[in-house]
């Protein structure tokens, strides 16, 4: 009776909200008619958004918003940038007539409460005043993640024509800066999917690949480096222009648990971001999941499973004295309702133990079925509750964001750490370059030293880069480049870690091999000898009119870009065999000689480090290079690090060739290409297409044809491709496709079985204890080796616990030669690892070769989410490999 009674109670409520929610919506409708000109949503896509089985595209979504900005003077619409595949990027801002005729005066506002500090209290006071609250929503940034994208109509089209007092005192007090789609291009590639397979018992279906150009899912995983052009138009909200006072970013999870998460998050938090942030994010939380909760919205929770330690999401507006927030709602098979069966309601992980009525989640959702307009209907409650809560805490939030810039610009001045100082002098000099425009685009002000300074007992030389600590992304400065320590925080005394949500080391200079000093005594005098570097900064010098050869280091990462554009050119190239004296400097083994040639100015023109020009003849030589003919393995399964490996061989001009697995088996690669890149990618799905845990298969939920794995005979082309003399490069789970008995074929009956001299012994650390969630550890490097040149003795690099070799003598054809080892002590350098000591002198990189063919085994990816560039070298030699004659 109790279950009847609660059915009975919710249904009531709901039925009251629907209600509150549709007058004001049937009085638009009644406008839009009677000839305001205001489209409603179904007049437009020719349903009502949430509809079961029907989904509108990006174009479709922005055509309907333009449609809005020419009827209404509530709504403006303004492009922000282009996605990655060349799509216009736009934010809705949608207010009152008032605001909308007022906006780039209220912008101005919104910079100076943000990032002046010593603002006299008259003209704080009229700031406060005048000035109103932006609040960004950031939707559907992960492209399956549909529902916030499609109620984006329903809530612009009641924004744009409500004349309900409150909501029209919301609008009064409060921008809402609606990013109607983060992700355009996977928005796009999602429906397309969707639309294809409608209709046919594959409806609902994962859609093969990654809904990205890139980098898929982790497009939520570089708002620290800011790699990908759709991150950085969304960062620039609230980096450089228009300084917003909330954003919350929308997000879906899985289906049978929670129907909906708000702030604030769980434990472990960044201990570098003012305690006000938190308290607001759960000001607005409460709020959220009160007016929820007597909506009869049930399944609403708060601080479960997701944390705030981490940058890297869209949240790092946080660091950013942005009140940033995170909502995850339950999902439907994109728009195909789903029946959930009271005993497939769970949850896990941290903050909720069972799935029972708690104080994290007061209403549970009791099952049944779940369609696309109810989490519709969730995302208008939640977006309405938030501008709620703006409107209300109005001229607080403004305080608080002016506050919070003098706040932080004073700890600047009395807390160290007061500086970071980057010697001009580094190995790499472009990744310095790198890392100074880097923060510029972040809003963090560089300066150079003018004259040589003695700061905390150190000499630092004119030229040198300062980055002061007193300035109003303090937090972010102070998080990016210092060491990461992880906040270890525990369910009861001494009980069990609370384990991050996602890795915990990003430290700039650290995962970039640069020497950054962190300067905890103030120097006044020091400060007076600061000179701002400008924007889009540069250490590349005038190009000579007249050269004979251009000399470039390998020690840096552009010297690679630079020879593998000029390969694609067809300009020759040559590659130093060893170390050599030029113009007063030693050039490492490895860096690339250029002759002159006029096709190489653009290049030139474009770098940020000057290489040295030969200007007379020289006797020095090199060993002529090729472009490698490159295959690039990438599965089905949404496989994110072969995305990333692909914008790196972009980023740097490197052509390659897209090999699926089960493409394998008619691919003639002896013929087609030198080497063959096996990015991080579990062994069952590469020759399988199945999922596989522990000695079960998973069925996924992809259509058939793209399910297919390497098989046997795809196996038999690679290993006859190995035996003909190829190269194989493997890193992260793929290694173990080459660990154990392999066999070459030799004709219809014959073969050679073998096995490389190599084992990966993770398994028995992690039982041991070891648990590595993505820290940077320290790698101790094979010198004056082909796989090393342009690199230290020593780097850092993003270990997640597995593989870890090790290998013994080789027989017959074979050898093996080690690259990398972890050091025996000091091997974390940034991050949280358990029981670190377990891969102490342990092999993490390794050379192999059988017969004529090499295998390169990483136990680390040398260029996880384009975020570790010390790493970069590694990749880049493996591919330039000579072949054994």
């Amino acid at each position: 009776m109790r279950f009847e009674a609660f059915l009975k109670q919710k249904a009531m409520l709901f039925s009251l909200f629907l209600v509150l929610v549709s007058l004001p919506l049937q009085a638009g409708f009644a406008r839009s008619r009677a000839g305001q000109g205001v489209p409603t949503p179904a007049e437009h896509f020719g349903f009502e958004p949430g509809a079961d089985r029907m989904l509108f595209n990006y174009e479709e979504l922005v055509s309907y918003l333009q449609k809005l900005d020419a009827a209404s003077d509530r709504v403006k619409l303004l492009e922000i940038g282009r996605s990655p595949m060349g799509k216009p990027m736009f934010i809705a801002f949608l207010s009152s007539e008032e605001n909308i005729r007022r906006l780039d005066r209220l912008k101005d506002i919104n910079r100076k409460l943000a990032l002046e500090p010593n603002l006299s209290d008259s003209e704080r006071a009229s700031l406060f005043d005048e000035g109103r609250v932006f609040v960004v929503g950031s939707l559907s940034m992960h492209s399956d993640e549909v529902g916030p994208s499609q109620a984006a109509p329903v809530i612009a089209y009641e924004l744009a024509t409500t004349q309900d007092s409150q909501r029209l005192k919301w609008l009064a007090d409060t921008v809402y800066m609606m990013l109607p789609c983060h992700n355009p291009d996977g928005m796009d590639m999602v429906v397309a999917h969707y639309r294809k397979y409608k209709g046919t018992k594959y409806e609902g279906s994962a859609m093969p690949g990654v809904y990205h150009k890139y980098v898929g899912h982790d497009n939520n995983r570089d708002f620290v480096n800011l790699t990908q052009e759709d991150t950085r138009a969304v960062a620039r909200i609230y980096n450089l222009d228009w300084f917003p006072h909330a954003l919350v970013d929308k997000h879906q999870m899985w289906t049978s648990g929670p129907r909906y998460f708000v702030p604030p998050v769980h434990d472990p938090i960044s201990e570098n971001i003012d305690p006000g942030l938190w308290n607001w994010t759960k000001v607005f939380g409460s709020q959220m999941i009160t007016d929820m909760t007597e909506a009869g919205l049930a399944g609403v929770c708060h601080s479960y499973i997701f944390d705030d330690y981490w940058p890297g999401s869209t949240e790092t507006c946080i660091w950013k004295n942005v009140v940033g927030m995170l909502t995850e709602m339950a999902s439907v098979k994109d728009a195909t309702p789903v029946f959930v069966e009271p005993n497939e309601l769970a949850v896990y992980g941290k903050g909720l133990s069972e799935y029972k009525i708690s104080i994290n989640m007061p209403l549970p959702w009791p099952g049944g079925w779940w369609r696309l307009s109810d989490m519709i209907q969730y995302e208008v409650a939640s977006t309405m509750s938030i501008l709620k809560t703006a409107s209300l805490n109005r001229r607080q939030l403004l305080e608080f964001q002016n506050d919070l810039c003098r706040r932080e610009v004073k700890k600047g001045m009395s807390q160290p750490p007061f500086y970071y100082i980057l010697p001009q002098a580094q190995l790499d000099q472009s990744e310095l370059v790198g890392l100074v425009n880097l923060l510029q685009e972040h809003g963090v002000h560089v300066y150079r030293l003018s004259q040589a300074a003695v700061v905390d007992g150190r000499t630092f030389e004119p030229g040198d880069f300062v980055i002061p600590l007193a300035q109003p992304f303090r937090a972010f400065i102070k998080e990016v480049m210092e060491k990461q320590e992880y906040p270890v925080r525990r369910y009861t005394p001494g009980g069990e870690v609370i384990k991050p949500y996602d890795i915990t080391s990003w430290s700039l200079p650290l995962h970039r091999g640069l020497k950054a000093f962190e300067i905890n005594r103030r120097a006044e005098g020091v400060e007076k000898l600061l000179v701002e570097v400008p924007r889009e900064f540069s250490l590349n010098k005038d190009i000579p009119a007249e050269f004979r050869m251009a000399v470039f280091s390998a020690s840096n990462n552009e010297s690679f870009k630079v020879a593998f554009e000029a390969l694609k050119l067809g300009i020759k190239v040559e590659r130093l065999d060893k170390q050599e004296n030029l113009a007063g400097k030693k050039i490492p083994a490895g860096s690339f000689i250029v002759p002159h040639d006029p096709r190489l100015k653009p290049l030139l023109e474009k770098l940020t480090v000057s290489p040295i020009f030969l200007t007379e003849s020289s006797d020095i030589k090199g060993t002529p290079l090729s472009m490698p003919r490159i295959a690039l393995v990438e599965t089905y399964f949404h496989d994110m690090d072969a995305g990333w490996t692909r914008f790196i061989f972009d980023s740097y001009s490197l052509p390659f060739t897209v090999v699926r697995p089960g493409d394998f088996e008619k691919t003639d690669f002896v013929k087609k290409f030198d080497i063959i890149v096996f990015p991080d990618a579990e062994k069952s799905i590469l020759m399988e297409g199945k999922y596989k845990a522990r000695e079960e298969y998973f069925v996924t939920d992809y259509p058939p044809e793209y399910t297919k794995g390497i098989g046997k005979k795809g196996m038999d082309n690679l290993m006859a491709f190995l035996d003909a003399g190829g190269t194989i490069l493997s890193w992260g789970a793929s290694t173990s496709l080459f660990i154990g008995k392999l066999e070459i074929p030799r004709g219809k009956e014959e073969k050679e079985e073998f096995q490389l001299p190599v084992q990966d012994i993770s398994e028995g650390l992690q039982k041991s204890g070891l648990y590595c969630p993505g820290a940077l550890l320290r790698i101790l490097l094979l010198e004056e080796h082909p796989l090393t040149y342009g690199l230290p003795h020593e780097i850092g690099v993003v270990f997640n616990g597995n593989p870890v070799f090790t290998t013994s003598v080789p027989i017959f054809d074979m050898d093996r030669r080690v690259i990398a080892r972890f050091p025996e002590k000091n091997i974390l350098m940034s991050g949280y690892c358990e029981k670190q000591e377990l891969v102490g002198d342990k092999t993490c990189l390794v050379w192999l070769k059988k017969g004529k063919g090499q295998l390169v085994l990483f136990g680390f990816s040398p260029i996880f989410r384009a975020s570790t560039q010390a790493a970069y070298k590694l990749l880049f030699n493996a591919l330039l490999l000579p072949k054994i004659s």
